[in-house]
């Protein structure tokens, strides 16, 4: 607000908040498709028994009470439990992959080094999977040291950096094009073992999804209530606030169940039009404004017009890879 007004900063907290409700969106599309083939697989039950919009509105139920929590440090319960789900399933995403790999080889003949035709999905997904700018501040505040939060999510950044680009190749090696976009459906879906991550990955998911929904609700629940309106002593504005969080939940559940069908598509779409800004357009604006009034470090003209360059950059992709996502979603 300092830099360029009101407005740039509503900008950057509206790209925050729609960045936020993405994540939690594609999480409960995540979930709902685990949910559905485990119980198809494990209780036998028919592929149209239960719809998957079905298990996307239920997670709310779960959602609702957790949104309710005011203090990140609270879900931090939840979030651990969340990991330690997501590390078993990835060892038997690694195992499988690798075995399948040895015993069938390479899906050379299906490969492609470069898809024409979708490729500007990988550019949003990207982005998609690497954004968290959103969760960076409140994490750091509930640290009891936060002093070391820098070097927390430097080593963090690059564990999760060799785990994405590791396991996707694995999996497309051992899959070649016809890899899912839940990749646990390649699997052989017949056994426990599958059946045992896919619920694990699902419960992990949900979670971990309100820890996703928890900046886009602060930032949503300040727009609407004045600062000066307090729940803590009052009753009645802790229940509107209450009600508030609720319809946020229902409405990020009804964009999941909107975007259920083309969970790919939908994961490139808010990463191009959600992240991409927080990313490769309003840092280099803020930098070379703070840069003018002297309010940064001195750098070069090099380094202002570097600023220039990856903010038009960002304008650029982000217009790019949001239409061809849309085209891609609306043509078949």
């Amino acid at each position: 607000a300092k830099l360029y007004g009101n407005k740039m900063k509503l900008c950057i907290l509206q790209s925050i908040a729609l960045s936020q409700i993405g994540f939690a969106a594609a999480y409960a599309v995540f979930t709902a498709t685990n949910l559905k083939v485990f119980f198809e697989n494990v209780m036998n039950w028919d592929v149209d028994t239960v719809s998957l919009g079905v298990y996307i509105w239920l997670q709310a139920l779960i959602f609702i009470p957790l949104a309710l929590t005011r203090n990140i440090a609270r879900l931090s319960g939840t979030a651990l439990i969340a990991d330690l789900f997501i590390l078993l399933g990835l060892v038997y995403v690694y195992y499988y992959s690798a075995y399948y790999v040895i015993t069938n080889g390479v899906a050379s003949s299906t490969m492609v080094v470069f898809n024409k035709s979708h490729w500007s999905l990988f550019i949003g997904t990207a982005i998609f999977t690497f954004e968290g700018i959103g969760l960076l501040i409140p994490i750091q505040e509930s640290m009891k040291n936060p002093q070391h939060f820098q070097a927390s999510l430097s080593g963090v950044m690059i564990i999760v950096t060799i785990i994405f680009i590791s396991s996707g190749l694995i999996c497309y090696s051992a899959f070649g094009s016809h890899v899912e976009t839940v990749v646990l459906l390649n699997f052989p879906q017949d056994t426990y073992y599958t059946a045992l991550v896919q619920l694990l990955y699902a419960l992990a998911i949900l979670l971990s999804t309100p820890l996703q929904m928890f900046p886009a609700i602060r930032i949503l629940e300040h727009w609407t209530f004045p600062s000066s309106l307090s729940g803590k002593y009052n009753p009645r504005v802790k229940w509107l606030k209450n009600y508030f969080r609720t319809f946020v939940v229902l409405g990020t559940t009804a964009i999941a169940w909107v975007g259920a069908n083309d969970l790919d598509k939908f994961v490139s779409l808010v990463g191009s039009l959600a992240c991409i800004p927080l990313i490769y357009i309003h840092p280099p604006l803020l930098h070379f404004k703070a840069a003018q009034q002297g309010n940064s470090p001195p750098v070069s003209k090099c380094v202002l017009l570097l600023d220039l360059v990856i903010c038009v950059f960002g304008v650029g992709i982000m217009a790019y890879t949001s239409w061809q996502t849309i085209s891609l979603w609306i043509l078949p």
